[in-house]
């Protein structure tokens, strides 16, 4: 990855974008503008791969798009986001959330008129171990209400499924202690004191909260002990360790400023007195022509607190642009993690780390700032992953309506090159709002798919004939040539592909230990959905549990792996946070295709150290201690969700 002052080779469309992008960072901080311009015609650059373009300009006061673009519809008029469905095809995903036990649950955010943009950006789930019996449980963050704020109604509670080992879950959230009660947002997962139990980081409008587990089935709110409570609007945040000192660190972006003494109203001077519009129709205001949340860094101190380190750092976001989502990765392959956030409406971060406690800004001349156009979006959800196994992380984050999803391709010393268009995967996305996305290999063919979770923001686009609508069906996107092309996957009646909610965030993870990739997602004012991976495939597999030595975090999180089977080298990192407002299955997991066994795997830990290890099998989960090898492991067992790998008895704690 490029460095300032260093020579530039990468594709002369990305230099023009770079030299714009130079120009844009002299302007006014983005939040401070209530509307930007996009020239006639943005998208018909791309060989065609983009609907028809009827107007350009952005939502007056409100999120970035590439213009007005004529509706797109199936054979039975129906929006082509909410329609689309076909008869037969493969069955990849089923969703069996009602038969989990998980829509005793409701997600709950303001209004169903959704007047203002705090009601409007949704939750996320984290999926976590967190009593350590080798079961991923999910954790469910639940919004608030305006009458809940002012304690004239009961607060909504998040949720905490327990996972039963039989295909069904328990929500335990009171029990447990993390019910949360406040207008939550997001969710990070990290083992912040490295005591071998993972503790959650819950986002919020109003005080966030550091839920320490306790090791019993219970957790405490210690956030203000640690000095981490905030205090307005944060969302996706990420733990890592970014100075390398063995403890996790924690990011959080913010959003949106929102004073409830001085709510934006259309027209009002809270909303820059701009009368806030799509295509025409009112609309709530936001998130342009509002005042950004800055970003913090707070540094792990290693006695329970944690320090801002933020301005010294160098990732405070003086433009306060629009964060959403965070995710420490090392991006350039120097041992170090780097920091990617996504930021709606406005310019995407990418800071460098320099190893000496500071981050280096690399947002624009790395090319992740801008689409190829040298146009900001309204990032949302980020994906992070090597889709093209050449041992670099690739980017790709949601967007808006009316404009495609971009997929940023890692060229190393050449810095990211946006290639959604050329690729034909921008026009299929215009129609749709993205929020959660990740690269998941579902049909463990050994290359990475990609998933998007969709859901627009204003009801009032059911009422036009627009051809997007309100709630929205996932889209998948199946890596066919070696990531030199992907296919849009159909959605088959009856399937989870087909399902219309009203998606936000989502995570990503093997819920049932039987080597599939499952999605669990939170719904805005809805219940969840629970998409198991039931891909017909006979490919292989391996899953790994790692575990960080003395010098490293314990849930070795920020280490990279990298599995050779088959003469195919893949890479997985052990992350924290990503998606959107969500996090992860921290197990890397490989799909191995046809291959029967693994012929090398090297970890690449956060201390520095590098370790090359065999694995006698695969179809199952092994757990790696730095230092010590690889761990012992258990057959099949089957549960109703079919043939399960128990991982209880290879835990370090048992």
């Amino acid at each position: 990855m490029l460095r300032g002052g260093q020579i530039m080779n990468a594709e002369s469309r990305n230099r023009a974008v770079r030299a714009i992008a130079l120009a844009l960072m002299l302007l006014p901080s983005i939040g401070a503008l209530s509307q930007q311009s996009v020239k006639t015609g943005a998208g018909r650059s791309n060989g065609g791969d983009s609907p028809q373009v009827l107007t350009s300009g952005d939502p007056k006061g409100g999120s970035a798009t590439a213009g007005v673009f004529a509706p797109v519809k199936d054979s039975e008029m129906r929006p082509i986001t909410a329609g689309g469905f076909v008869k037969d095809g493969p069955v990849l995903f089923m969703d069996v959330a009602k038969e989990a036990g998980l829509t005793s649950w409701h997600h709950t955010m303001g209004t169903p008129e959704k007047k203002y943009i705090l009601e409007a950006t949704g939750s996320g789930v984290a999926l976590l171990d967190y009593d350590n019996d080798g079961w991923l449980d999910i954790y469910m963050v639940n919004g608030s209400t305006f009458d809940a704020l002012k304690g004239t109604a009961g607060a909504p509670h998040a949720a905490l499924f327990h996972n039963n080992h039989d295909g069904t879950f328990t929500d335990v959230a009171e029990k447990a202690g993390v019910t949360n009660d406040r207008w939550g947002f997001g969710v990070a997962v990290g083992d912040y004191d490295n005591d071998g139990w993972p503790d959650l980081y819950v986002t919020n409008f109003g005080k966030n909260r550091l839920y320490h587990n306790n090791h019993d089935g219970t957790f405490t709110d210690v956030a203000e002990k640690a000095g981490v409570t905030l205090g307005n609007w944060s969302t996706g945040a990420t733990f890592g360790d970014y100075d390398g000192d063995g403890r996790l660190d924690l990011f959080v972006p913010g959003y949106v400023h929102f004073d409830l003494d001085h709510l934006p109203d259309s027209g009002s001077t809270a909303a820059g007195s701009v009368y806030c519009q799509f295509r025409s129709a009112r609309i709530m205001c936001g998130p342009r022509g509002l005042v950004g949340e800055p970003d913090h860094l707070f540094h792990n101190n290693g006695d329970g607190t944690f320090t801002d380190v933020s301005e010294k750092a160098g990732v405070a976001d003086k433009a306060r642009y629009y964060g959403f989502t965070g995710t420490f990765v090392d991006i350039n392959n120097d041992g170090k993690v780097d920091l990617v956030v996504t930021n709606d409406s406005s310019p995407n971060y990418l800071y460098l780390n320099n190893g000496d406690g500071t981050f280096e800004d690399s947002s624009y001349y790395s090319g992740f700032a801008l689409n190829q156009q040298g146009r900001d979006q309204a990032g949302m959800g980020l994906a992070i992953g090597d889709y093209l196994n050449n041992g670099l992380v690739d980017l790709y984050t949601g967007t808006f309506s009316d404009d495609y999803k971009p997929l940023f391709k890692n060229g190393g010393d050449q810095g990211f090159t946006e290639i959604s268009p050329e690729l034909g995967i921008a026009a299929p996305t215009y129609p749709f709002l993205t929020w959660a996305t990740e690269f998941i290999d579902y049909d463990n063919d050994g290359w990475k798919d990609i998933f998007l979770v969709n859901g627009h923001v204003y009801p009032q686009v059911d009422d036009h004939d627009w051809g997007t609508s309100y709630a929205q069906r996932p889209l998948l996107f199946h890596n066919t040539m070696h990531g030199e092309k992907f296919e849009l996957m159909p959605p088959v009646i009856g399937t989870g592909l087909a399902e219309v909610i009203p998606g936000r965030g989502a995570a990503f993870g093997d819920l049932f230990n039987d080597g599939k990739t499952d999605v669990v997602i939170n719904s805005m004012d809805h219940v969840p959905s629970l998409m198991q991976d039931v891909s017909p495939d006979h490919h292989h597999w391996v899953g790994l549990k790692l575990i960080g030595g003395a010098k490293s975090p314990r849930d070795a999180v920020g280490a990279t792996v990298y599995l050779t089977a088959g003469g195919q080298r893949q890479r997985a990192d052990v992350l924290s946070g990503g998606s959107y407002e969500s996090s992860n299955d921290q197990r890397p997991h490989f799909g191995i295709g046809d291959a029967t066994a693994v012929d090398s795997v090297e970890v690449h830990w956060p201390s520095g150290a590098v370790e090359k290890l065999s694995l006698p099998a695969v179809d199952r989960f092994f757990v790696i201690e730095e230092g010590k090898g690889v761990s012992s492991y258990q057959f099949a067992e089957p549960t109703q969700a079919g043939k399960a790998r128990k991982l209880a008895d290879n835990h370090p704690s048992k």
